[in-house]
C-alpha cells in the first residue's frame, strides 16, 4: 500500500488514564478515530462517527490500537547465521579469544553478508522497528567491505527504514590501528564514531577517548562506543567520557552502549554519573541483560537519562540469542523491574520509541497529532498497557503511511 493519500478507519487510540477513587491509575481510556494521511503524514484526525464524505481510499483498522513505530537502537547487521544453518557459540575464554575467532569467520561470512543483513532488516520491519542503528566491523580483516555491504542491504530498504550506522572498531581502535579505516567509514555512510572498552581492549583509556572525541570532532559526527568494563574502570571511563564530551561540547551527540559501570555500584554513585549523563544529553542502549548483570535503569530514567534498547546480537558467534523484537524486549525490562501497573506498563513502551507514548506521563494525548510522520504500528491490544504486557501482535507496520507488514481491507 503506497497510495500518497487514504483514510485509516476504525483506529483505537488512547485519550487518558482511567482513576479510582485514590487517584491512582487503573486503567487506560480509548476511543475510535479516523485519521487521514497524506504524504506520509497525519493530515486528518476525526472521531469515528464523523461522516466521510470525499472519494479517498479508505482502510479499515478494525478498531486495532495504534502505537509508534519501534527504534531498533543497537544491533550488528554484518555479524550473523541468521538466514543460515543453525551454530552455537563456540566457547572462549577471553574477548581476545572471540576476536581471533572474527579474524578467521568473517571472511567467511563476507559473501553472504547483504543477504542476511537484508533477512534480519525484513525481521525486524515485521516486529514494527522502522528504525535501526547498527554497529559495522571496521577492522584489518575486513576493512569497509562490511561497511559496504551494509549499506547495500540498507539501500534495498530505501523509503521503508531509516537507519544510523556506527563505524565500529571491534578489535579495539588502537589495538587494531584503524583510525583511518573509522575516519575513511565516516566519508563513505557511517553516521557514528564508535569504539569498545578503552581499558580491557584498547589497554589506554585517556588515549582511546581523545582519539574518538578528535575524530567526532573532526568529521561532525556522533559517538556510540560499547563500554562493558564493570566496578571502577567502568565508572572512571564513563566520568572521563562525561568530562571530555563537555569539553568537545559534544551535548547530545553521545551514545554508550551497555555502560556495564552502572551495574553492582553503589545508588549514590550511579545517581551522580547519571545526573551527569543527563546534563549533557549522554544516552544509554542497554538490552536489558538479565542474570547476575543488573543494569540501574530506573534509577537512570528518574535522573533523566535517554535510555533505549537494542537486540545487539541475533544468533551470531557472540550470542545464540536475541529474536529482533523490541516489544518482547520493553515486556522483559518491565518483568524485570516491577513495572506491572497500567501506568508503568503504558511509560514503558518510551524505551523503545524513541520516547514517543500516546500518553504523556500524566495522561494527556500526545500521538499521534496533525502533522507527525505516519510511522505506525497496528497491534491487537486494548491499550499500550496490554501490549507491552502481553507483547501484542502487529497487525500493521507503517513508515511515513506506507505498509510495510501486513494487510487491510477497503
Amino acid at each position: 500500500m503506497t497510495y500518497s493519500s487514504y483514510w485509516l478507519t476504525n483506529v483505537r487510540l488512547e485519550t487518558g488514564y482511567q482513576y479510582n477513587n485514590n487517584e491512582t491509575i487503573t486503567g487506560t481510556d480509548t476511543a475510535i478515530f479516523h485519521l487521514l494521511v497524506e504524504n506520509g503524514k497525519f493530515t486528518k484526525i476525526v472521531p469515528q462517527e464523523t461522516v466521510i464524505s470525499d472519494n479517498v481510499i479508505k482502510y479499515d483498522a478494525q478498531k486495532w490500537l495504534l502505537l509508534p513505530t519501534f527504534k531498533e537502537m543497537h544491533i550488528h547487521l554484518d555479524k550473523t547465521y541468521y538466514g543460515g544453518p543453525w551454530k552455537a557459540v563456540t566457547p572462549a575464554k577471553s574477548i581476545f579469544d572471540r576476536f581471533a575467532e572474527e579474524k578467521e569467520l568473517l571472511p567467511q561470512l563476507l559473501p553472504t553478508a547483504k543477504d542476511r543483513a537484508e533477512k534480519i532488516l525484513n525481521l525486524l520491519i515485521g516486529f514494527g522497528s522502522t528504525h535501526v542503528r547498527t554497529h559495522v566491523n571496521i577492522d584489518p580483516v575486513v576493512g569497509l567491505k562490511n561497511l559496504e555491504a551494509t549499506l547495500d542491504a540498507l539501500q534495498t530498504f530505501s523509503g521503508k527504514i531509516s537507519h544510523e550506522i556506527v563505524a565500529f572498531p571491534q578489535h579495539g581502535l588502537l589495538q587494531s590501528g584503524v583510525e583511518s579505516l573509522v575516519r575513511e567509514a565516516l566519508k563513505h555512510g557511517a553516521t557514528h564514531v564508535g569504539g569498545v572498552d578503552p581499558h580491557t581492549v584498547d589497554g589506554n583509556i585517556e588515549k582511546s577517548l581523545n582519539t574518538i572525541i578528535e575524530m567526532a570532532v573532526d568529521t561532525n559526527s556522533e559517538i556510540d562506543i560499547h563500554i562493558h568494563d564493570r566496578d571502577h574502570l567502568g565508572l572512571f571511563t564513563m566520568n572521563r567520557l562525561a568530562d571530555l564530551t563537555e569539553q568537545a561540547r559534544l551535548h547530545n551527540k553521545v551514545t554508550v552502549s551497555h555502560a556495564f559501570g552502572f551495574a553492582g555500584i553503589p545508588d549514590t554513585k550511579a545517581a551522580e554519573l547519571a545526573a551527569r549523563f543527563a546534563q549533557l544529553g549522554i544516552e544509554v542502549t542497554s538490552t536489558v541483560p538479565i542474570g547476575k548483570l543488573f543494569m540501574p535503569i530506573p534509577l537512570l530514567k528518574e535522573k533523566g537519562v535517554q535510555v533505549s534498547l537494542g537486540t545487539d546480537s541475533l544468533t551470531d558467534h557472540w550470542s545464540p540469542f536475541g529474536n529482533g523484537d523490541n516489544l518482547e524486549k520493553a515486556g522483559r525490562l518491565a518483568e524485570l523491574y516491577g513495572y506491572a501497573d497500567e501506568w508503568s506498563l503504558s511509560q514503558s513502551l518510551k524505551f523503545i520509541t524513541g520516547g514517543k507514548t500516546p500518553l504523556d506521563k500524566q495522561g494527556k494525548q500526545v500521538w499521534p497529532v496533525v502533522g507527525d510522520d505516519a510511522d505506525m504500528n497496528l497491534v491487537k491490544a486494548s491499550c499500550s498497557a496490554e501490549a507491552v504486557a502481553r507483547r501484542a501482535t502487529r497487525e500493521a507496520v507503517f513508515y511515513k503511511g506506507t505498509l510495510l507488514s501486513g494487510s487491510l481491507s477497503h
